[in-house]
């Protein structure tokens, strides 16, 4: 399979929501990534509800939902309702991560689990036949704009190894500080997904620079 491009919502200019959004849909994006905080999981607040049930009304990009919220599993109802494709939580915020993950697929969506970058891949190992997908975070997450954290490639290496050994069918996404250079050293490692925010909307072309990830 060819690599996925899912550009964060987060970057975009929220004065100009629907024109950006409108990019995305006539791009070659594939998902729509949507970063969830609370300001107590990460030091940051973004955007909720409203504005997501908004989107679902004017894209055509499956919705690829992170939150980066304490209690993620309080909202796997309002996720669904919204329309998500995937719903991702972090490792860190999910005391029962098993039953979170069942309980996101009983929802009909696909179940991903995001690691925080001090946060080791070996921790999967008993669970990582159960997710469609786990998200690298390549800088600490709750700001877009940050510097990529090189390590993510070993960790790369290191999902991969534990789901061709699992047997498993899991994607392999990462998110931060993703452009043309890194992007393409993810991609040669075994990422699947690239997120890309910053990098995307500040472009004078956002759409071409979507492109010219998708050809990396």
């Amino acid at each position: 399979m060819s690599h996925l491009v899912a550009p964060s919502l987060l970057s975009a200019d929220f004065l100009h929501l629907k024109r950006d959004v409108e990019i995305l849909n006539n791009s070659d994006a594939d998902w729509l990534h949507l970063d969830v905080m609370d300001g107590v999981f990460v030091p940051n607040i973004s955007f909720g509800f409203p504005i997501m049930n908004l989107l679902k009304g004017i894209t055509d990009k499956p919705l690829d939902v992170h939150l980066m919220i304490v209690q993620p599993e309080k909202f796997i109802a309002e996720v669904a309702a919204m329309g998500a494709f995937m719903m991702n939580v972090h490792y860190e915020a999910c005391t029962h991560l098993h039953r979170t993950v069942h309980a996101i697929k009983d929802k009909g969506m696909k179940a991903g689990v995001t690691l925080n970058p001090h946060t080791p891949v070996a921790l999967l190992k008993d669970i990582i036949q159960d997710l469609d997908m786990v998200l690298l975070m390549s800088v600490n997450p709750g700001f877009g704009g940050q510097k990529f954290i090189h390590n993510t490639l070993s960790k790369v290496d290191d999902l991969k190894n534990l789901i061709v050994q699992k047997n498993a069918k899991t994607l392999i996404q990462v998110d931060g500080g993703v452009d043309l250079e890194t992007g393409k050293l993810l991609v040669d490692v075994g990422a699947d997904v690239l997120v890309a925010g910053s990098f995307v909307f500040s472009a004078e072309n956002p759409s071409e620079r979507i492109h010219q990830l998708k050809r990396l």
